[in-house]
């Protein structure tokens, strides 16, 4: 599986602001719906806490997608 880099310009970043910004999550809501639906894993590990803080190189995983956080 490919896992693309998703840059932040500030460390730490909280899950469902990153879901928004690598496009796996619409909106807030979204993210919110895919997070209580315990469908999002953080490093191989299902997450259901919105607000964990993640931080540069975490992996977050939903469905058949991947992506890392990253700093510019």
């Amino acid at each position: 599986m490919n896992v693309r880099d998703v840059p932040i310009t500030g460390e730490p970043i909280r899950l469902g602001q990153f879901l928004k910004l690598a496009g796996l999550a619409d909106n807030g809501a979204h993210a919110k719906d895919l997070i209580d639906a315990e469908e999002v894993k953080v490093n191989g590990e299902t997450e259901t806490r919105r607000g964990r803080q993640l931080k540069t190189g975490d992996i977050i995983s939903l469905g058949h997608e991947q992506a890392r956080v990253a700093t510019n």
